[in-house]
């Protein structure tokens, strides 16, 4: 009897032994920290919905991801997304381009969701300019250089540039209400909207309807990183891929979910930026390739584009500013696809 014990106490020892290590082995690993930082406070900026929307609605675990999102405060984010804090940030595309020509920052962007620009040039419904040709003999204002989208307007209308009086104002939007510009560059997706919240009408002009070649903005990480974690480039886009396609068909939760990390903002206002970058998301590419991408022949616009207006300053090969493999990637033999 004492044998018999002793040999079934060892078998159970086997046995407790295999099924830990069978649990272990089951279990699935644990999640990988991923450092996200939105590119300005916390508002409906679609790089930001979608990253918000997929923490919340569980898409970043379901790629094994543990996602921190953070925002600057200053424009830290680049330097951070240098110094290895930050594994991925956002970006206009004219200035991913203008950071990879000068100081020669090793950025990719891997994702484009604006198809057109962010800029456009507001003027007050009642102030009787209503093209182009009457920005002649006003004051034109524009937040810290003369935008090189303005000048493509100019040259593509034949408008007598030296007619316009052009002046550095800086970000408030009062600036245009209170008489002391007529025209303002102005971010679409906010500062129109912000306006008429005062009380005004607007007309916009959209660089886009007049042949400029504008992108907005884009998903950004080092070269190093593309390089060397392509899995996680691309378990973090099919996340947020398939968060803005959530966002789109539920626009209010979306907005919802927005507030959850910008209490203080106006629901109504977040809902009008969430629509207007929605929309410039879309064109004829991203409906037959999938949300987010991008070619070389956009790219390339843009930068000669850049070029012609003296925005760059220095020449460099624009294919190194993007990537669209980690999308290809993502979309082959996906149900992902915009509605």
């Amino acid at each position: 009897m004492h044998s018999i014990s002793k040999l079934t106490l060892l078998n159970l020892i086997a046995l407790a032994t295999l099924l830990i290590a069978g649990a272990i082995a089951c279990a699935p690993p644990e999640p990988e920290k991923v450092v996200f930082m939105a590119g300005y406070k916390p508002q409906a900026n679609l790089p930001f919905v979608a990253a918000y929307v997929a923490q919340e609605k569980g898409f970043f675990d379901e790629q094994g991801l543990d996602v921190e999102i953070r925002h600057a405060s200053s424009g830290e984010h680049l330097q951070l997304l240098m110094s290895g804090d930050v594994d991925f940030t956002t970006a206009d595309a004219a200035s991913v381009l203008k950071r990879r020509s000068d100081p020669g920052l090793p950025i990719v962007a891997f994702a484009l969701f604006g198809q057109r620009g962010q800029q456009g040039f507001l003027a007050l419904g009642d102030s009787g300019i209503a093209t182009p040709s009457d920005w002649e003999g006003k004051t034109f204002g524009y937040k810290v250089s003369l935008p090189p989208d303005y000048l493509a307007i100019v040259e593509s209308q034949q408008v007598e540039r030296s007619r316009i009086q052009e002046v550095r104002v800086g970000f408030d939007p009062r600036v245009l209400t209170e008489g002391q510009v007529d025209i303002l560059a102005v971010f679409k997706s906010n500062e129109p909207d912000t306006v008429r919240r005062m009380g005004f009408d607007v007309t916009l002009w959209d660089p886009a309807d007049f042949g400029v070649p504008s992108l907005g903005l884009t998903y950004i990480t080092r070269d190093e990183l593309a390089q060397s974690d392509a899995d996680k480039v691309e378990r973090f886009l099919k996340a947020t891929m398939k968060a803005l396609e959530y966002a789109q068909n539920n626009r209010e939760e979306a907005v919802q979910i927005v507030l959850k990390f910008a209490p203080e903002e106006n629901p109504a206002h977040q809902r009008y930026m969430l629509d207007t970058e929605l929309a410039d998301a879309v064109s004829p590419l991203t409906q037959e390739r999938g949300l987010g991408q991008m070619t070389a022949a956009q790219w390339q616009a843009l930068y000669d584009h850049l070029t012609a207006h003296e925005a760059l300053p220095k020449p460099f090969d624009y294919n190194q500013a993007f990537s669209s493999d980690f999308l290809d990637a993502i979309y082959e033999g996906s149900a992902l696809k915009w509605p």
